[in-house]
C-alpha cells in the first residue's frame, strides 16, 4: 500500500505533508504535489496534516488514476523536503471540484 495525492492539492499546494514525510517521497509540480508509490513506506504521517485533505491511502475505491499520476510525475518532477509558501489564492480553491479538469499543469516545480 501507498499514498497518494489525488485532484484536491491542485492550486492548493500547502505543503503541510512534505515536512513529516520520513523518507522525502513527494516530488513538486507547478500546481500539485505527487508521491512516489515506490518510495513511500505507508506510514501514514502525511494524510492528517494536508489541509485539502488531498492525500489518501491507495487501499480507497477509485484511486487508480492517481496512483499513475503520483508514479509518473514522481519520475519527472523534482523532490521537495522543506515546506514553500502556498499558493496565496490557495483558500479559495480548497474544496473545488474538477480541478484537474480546469487547471492541472504537468510543468515541474521547484522542488528543494
Amino acid at each position: 500500500m501507498t499514498y497518494v495525492v489525488t485532484d484536491a492539492c491542485i492550486r492548493c499546494k500547502y505543503m503541510d505533508c512534505v515536512e513529516v514525510c520520513p523518507v522525502d517521497c513527494f516530488y513538486e509540480g507547478e500546481n500539485m504535489l505527487v508521491i512516489n508509490p515506490n518510495e513511500c513506506i505507508d506510514c501514514g504521517v502525511c494524510e492528517p496534516e494536508c489541509p485539502a485533505e488531498a492525500i489518501l491511502p491507495d487501499t480507497e475505491s477509485g484511486l487508480e488514476k492517481w496512483l499513475e499520476l503520483n508514479r509518473t510525475y514522481s519520475e519527472q518532477w523534482p523532490n521537495i523536503t522543506q515546506k514553500g509558501d502556498a499558493p496565496a489564492d490557495a483558500d479559495a480553491h480548497k474544496g473545488e471540484s474538477d480541478k484537474f479538469d480546469k487547471y492541472f499543469s504537468a510543468e515541474p516545480g521547484k522542488g528543494s
